[in-house]
């Protein structure tokens, strides 16, 4: 599969969104660890993950079933990426942010322990906490990379000041921004510019407009569906070749619960959008 960068590392250029595997109505773990591997053997070198990903409060819901995949594997897992995040609680099932670096410290221990890592690959701040200074919390992630729980720094829905300011502490430690980005949803374009200005991967979550919705993308948008008849795909294979076309640090993290989505997700690598398309699909 093609690769992109992460840093000084090169992953895949899509990934896997691991969240579908655990939020309500989740599949049961066989089904899974099967979508895990199939994404593997599809030539997946990078997971995307959090602490938070549980249908309930249960936190690590979603790291543990990652990393019993993992080590269930056939193949070499050594390759893969596990990136993973901390910032949310699941009080009651509900979201809550906490960016204070204390909760932090605490959960990248546990999700240490969870996949069963002595440094995390790539570990990022979940979502600011308008409580927290966001100073304060990217002090927070330059304590784990100091004390060696961490290997790389990456922000999630930050705005281009919140990179800026995340850059100035983390230095070249910071290696990513995770933004929502999907053809319903582009207003996270001016980071994705920002990004490219600093050197910085740019993962867009939910890339195919987010669970319940992915499966409509066809019928919801017009030039998406035109282009996948003219290459007879799907028209989430075409969004996702839109995304990779828009710049060469963009990693999507598709999200997937079966086997045949993360296969159809993994073959955009090989759709080669010429011009028209893309200013159609641009224009929408």
């Amino acid at each position: 599969m093609e690769q992109r960068r992460i840093g000084a590392v090169a992953v895949s250029a899509i990934g896997l969104g691991a969240m579908p595997l655990s939020v309500r109505g989740h599949p049961d773990e066989e089904r899974a660890r099967a979508t895990i591997h199939a994404a593997l053997d599809a030539g997946v070198t990078l997971i995307d993950t959090a602490d938070a990903y549980s249908p309930d409060s249960q936190m690590g819901h979603n790291e543990n079933i990652v990393a019993r995949a993992l080590a269930t594997y056939g193949g070499d897992a050594s390759p893969v990426m596990v990136a993973t995040k901390g910032g949310h609680t699941r009080p009651d099932g509900d979201w809550v942010v906490d960016g204070r670096p204390d909760h932090l410290r605490r959960a990248c221990e546990q999700s240490l322990r969870r996949l069963g890592v002595d440094a995390i690959a790539l570990y990022q701040h979940h979502r600011p906490d308008p409580s927290v200074p966001y100073a304060e919390t990217m002090g927070g992630l330059r304590e784990l990379l100091d004390a060696g729980l961490i290997e790389r720094a990456g922000i999630s829905n930050a705005d281009p000041d919140q990179i800026r300011e995340a850059r100035d502490i983390l230095g070249d430690d910071l290696v990513s921004v995770q933004n929502q980005l999907s053809p319903t949803y582009r207003s996270s374009l001016a980071e994705l510019e920002l990004t490219d200005e600093l050197g910085l991967a740019f993962l867009p979550w939910s890339p195919l407009g987010g669970i319940g919705s992915a499966k409509d993308l066809g019928s919801t948008s017009q030039a998406f569906a035109a282009v996948a008849d003219k290459y007879e795909v799907s028209p989430q294979q075409v969004c996702l070749a839109w995304l990779l076309a828009l710049s060469p640090r963009v990693i999507p993290i598709p999200g997937a619960s079966r086997v045949e989505s993360i296969r159809d997700s993994a073959a955009a690598v090989h759709l080669d959008l010429d011009e028209e398309d893309l200013e159609a699909l641009n224009a929408t």
